[in-house]
């Protein structure tokens, strides 16, 4: 019976893994897209910087409880996010409005499932775990979720204005 928390938390954290490796994909793609707008760029690069650092302290938080990562979910993420692109946006070619207000409603999903992350883990393993403190973590996470719902706003504006 005590080995199933272990074998659990391996693989919840696996998943989330995976996610992280869709949400860095995605907002990498927001930053670089948006370099030139003069609302977007700073915010963007600021929470994409972020993001790259909440997966590499997931990635740390999985070497210090001794859970080996898998390479099949995170790879699959990956593929799934390129796919992503793909999708009809309104252009033929491109990136339009319409990617921008799709990616960041994606990215603002994943920031919401990864302060769960924080928030479950402050539940499960204590509000501070080694050098961690999950409950800044989860904060941090909030906060990005509040900045990229206030660029999705700005980017509907934007793309689906009918005047």
């Amino acid at each position: 019976m005590s080995t199933e928390p272990s074998r659990y938390l391996g693989i919840y954290l696996n998943d989330h893994l995976a996610g992280a490796a869709v949400g860095v994909g995605v907002a990498r793609r927001l930053r670089q897209s948006n370099e030139g707008d003069a609302e977007m760029a700073r915010p963007l690069a600021e929470v994409c910087g972020e993001i790259e650092a909440d997966r590499a302290t997931l990635e740390g938080l999985m070497e210090q409880l001794g859970i080996r990562r898998g390479r099949v979910k995170p790879a699959l993420a990956w593929a799934g996010e390129r796919l992503g692109r793909l999708k009809p946006n309104g252009q033929l070619t491109g990136y339009s409005p319409l990617s921008r207000l799709i990616e960041l409603e994606l990215l603002a999903v994943g920031i919401t499932g990864k302060m769960q992350l924080w928030n479950a883990l402050g539940r499960a393993l204590g509000e501070r775990f080694g050098e961690l403190d999950l409950t800044q973590l989860a904060e941090r996470a909030a906060r990005q979720r509040d900045m990229v719902a206030e660029l999705q706003l700005l980017a509907a504006t934007r793309a689906l204005r009918t005047d």
